[in-house]
């Protein structure tokens, strides 16, 4: 989906971003729908959107991938 489809939607990027372009941005649509998208693109690139059971998942193997490494 291109982030651009997501108008309206309210973008935050991660609280670990350096303040570079080197981060990804989420947006909570509503409905347990979640969406991901490169800071880089400048919204005008493609966009993940998970359901909610989708979102769990990945947040929660990132956060174990993390541990693992950390």
């Amino acid at each position: 989906m291109k982030s651009s489809d997501l108008t309206g939607a309210a973008w935050r990027k991660s609280s670990y971003s350096n303040g570079q372009a080197n981060c990804v941005e989420v947006a909570f649509l509503g409905e347990g729908r979640v969406a991901l998208r490169d800071s880089k693109d400048l919204g005008t690139g493609a966009a993940l959107v998970f359901t909610a059971g989708e979102w769990h998942t990945f947040t929660t193997g990132v956060t174990r991938g993390a541990r693992k490494r950390g």
